[in-house]
């Protein structure tokens, strides 16, 4: 997996069409009347037509930026802005209003705050909860490893506990600084150790140099901190001032990816140019739940 790929040469299977309908514009019009973040739109998710057109967004938390700055991610890197108390209930009150059965939730991370966040993602599922008969799947940063952060999200009763390693071991310092692979995979083994009945997930991408052995080996790190679900996509660079890729991964590659995911001992996997970790979160969720 090396050799830098030119930006402007996608291959013919990184080509989307963006469906248009009514219930893209729904999403559009209900998040937008709401005053809400989605990731789709910050991150420049690739899927964020076909996702708005089945009539389902992941909700963004704690504002549009992030308080650290990996080379990788579109959203905006600088200081985090005052918490909005109502958030959750907007959120909630978006999820009816679409009528959500499984909604996801994720957030910038936010250092500046004393538990990272983990309260407000706790009053996020607590609104749901009271508001709708979703599923709720939760996609967090690594609250610094502070454990009594991640156990205040647990005890909220998500569903699904989502943090992503995002790449392998040794490409962290240039494509994650300031977050530690080893955190990471504290994070998803505190969240289980917490509730052994959590679905826990988590992502990584691949493009950015690794091999294919060293995506074993994160698959290998994540099974032993009971990961139960994983999913892997095609990293994209956002813009020229981010890291460059270094290869496009074919299709039939991420067939491999996927079904020795499964060999492995993951409950579900999903793999494929462009999967995203809440890309048909839904679906991946009852594989994974299912399974369990």
């Amino acid at each position: 997996m090396t050799g830098p790929a030119r930006r402007e040469r996608f291959p013919p299977w990184l080509k989307k069409s963006l469906p248009a309908g009514a219930a893209g514009r729904r999403v559009r019009d209900v998040v937008d009347e709401l005053a809400l973040k989605t990731v789709c739109r910050s991150a420049l998710c690739p899927n964020i037509g076909e996702c708005f057109h089945k009539g389902t967004a992941t909700f963004l938390i704690m504002g549009p930026v992030c308080t650290r700055r990996c080379r990788f991610c579109a959203v905006a890197g600088g200081s985090g802005a005052p918490l909005e108390p109502d958030e959750p209930e907007r959120i909630a009150s978006a999820a009816d209003r679409l009528g959500l059965s499984h909604v996801v939730v994720t957030s910038v991370t936010r250092d500046d705050l004393d538990d990272g966040g983990a309260r407000h993602f706790a009053r996020v599922i607590e609104a749901l909860r009271r508001r709708t008969g979703a599923t709720v799947e939760v996609l967090v940063p690594d609250f610094a490893g502070a454990e009594a952060s991640v156990r205040t999200v647990v005890e909220a009763g998500p569903d699904v506990f989502n943090h992503n390693v995002e790449t392998v071991e040794r490409l962290y310092p240039a494509v994650r600084p300031g977050a530690d692979y080893r955190r990471s995979l504290d994070v998803l083994a505190a969240a289980h150790d917490m509730d052994a009945a959590l679905v826990t997930k988590s992502g990584m991408m691949v493009g950015l140099g690794e091999t294919l052995e060293e995506v074993e080996g994160v698959f290998a790190d994540l099974l032993d901190a009971h990961t139960a679900v994983v999913t892997v996509g095609q990293y994209l660079a956002p813009g020229r001032d981010h890291l460059d890729v270094q290869r496009f991964v074919e299709p039939g590659e991420f067939e491999v990816i996927e079904r020795r995911a499964l060999e492995m001992g993951f409950r579900a996997a999903a793999a494929a140019p462009f999967v995203r970790s809440s890309y048909c979160a839904a679906e991946v969720f009852r594989r994974g739940a299912c399974h369990g």
